[in-house]
């Protein structure tokens, strides 16, 4: 799976630009964010065919150091929370086989990215601050219209990804 990360992250994590993605199938390709909300460092992931999203909140020094696992960890934690089956769930991550850091995916999902921030944003009221995974706003930003790279028109984000694991 390739995880792409913004030039922000990148900064944050002190990291040297990593390589352009080669991965054609972009149901394989997430990019990353890191985001302030409520004074707290969090992870914003978009997947770049159906603009799902999920959100870590307040994501600890130490957990940084491994982006993979923490990106894996809160996507595994909102799609069961979302009502995906567990099989679909594990189905899915070996699908995607091993992760990759790259850059980002282009353009225009990067401008999808910044949408679903700017809704991440106005929906803040769904942050439940006890809690790292984020299932009420994960769900707020998920079932609201949007578009998205993978495909034409408005739709949600969760019915997209819904098509693509069942």
């Amino acid at each position: 799976m390739e995880l792409g990360l913004t030039f922000p992250l990148q900064r944050f994590l002190k990291l040297k630009p990593p390589d352009y993605g080669t991965q054609p199938d972009r149901r394989f390709c997430w990019d990353l964010h890191g985001i302030e909300l409520r004074g707290r460092k969090c992870l914003l992931a978009v997947h770049c065919h159906s603009r799902y999203t999920f959100v870590r909140y307040d994501v600890p020094p130490l957990l940084w150091a491994d982006l993979p696992a923490l990106f894996r960890m809160g996507l595994r934690e909102s799609l069961l929370a979302a009502g995906f089956p567990p099989e679909s769930v594990t189905g899915y991550l070996q699908a995607a086989g091993e992760d990759v850091l790259t850059r980002t995916h282009g353009r225009r999902e990067v401008a999808f990215l910044n949408r679903a921030w700017e809704d991440v944003l106005a929906m803040e009221t769904f942050l439940d601050p006890a809690s790292g995974g984020q299932p009420l706003l994960d769900h707020a930003v998920n079932t609201c219209p949007s578009r998205c790279a993978g495909a034409p028109g408005q739709g949600r984000g969760l019915d997209r990804l819904a098509a693509l694991l069942c």
